[in-house]
């Protein structure tokens, strides 16, 4: 699966019954509650990186980017909107772009 499919499956159980889909009953309880869900999953794999354990931060790693991406769409923020910036950073170094901020 890649990030756009990952992020076109999220958009789509946007409106699919919570009780059929984690996604959409993550969504339906607020951007609060899927902030929360990302920040433990980055916190997981944040302690696997320091671990060691390459296929354990693999896994918390697909979690936290998944959790990124529904923690997005509760703002109505599109993977296209987050590749936008990206390409914006490209353009210059990450020292030149951190300094511009």
């Amino acid at each position: 699966m890649t990030l756009r499919s990952l992020a076109a499956t999220i958009e789509a159980r946007k409106s699919a019954d919570p009780e059929s889909s984690w996604t959409a009953k993550l969504l339906s309880k607020g951007p609060e509650k899927c902030a929360e869900k990302f920040g433990e999953e980055a916190v997981e794999a944040i302690i696997e990186a320091v671990k060691g354990d390459q296929a354990a931060l693999a896994s918390e790693a697909a979690d936290a980017l998944y959790h990124l991406l529904v923690m997005c769409a509760a703002r109505d923020v599109t993977l296209a909107d987050i590749e936008a910036e990206l390409a914006k950073r490209t353009a210059q170094s990450g020292i030149a772009e951190k300094a511009a901020r």
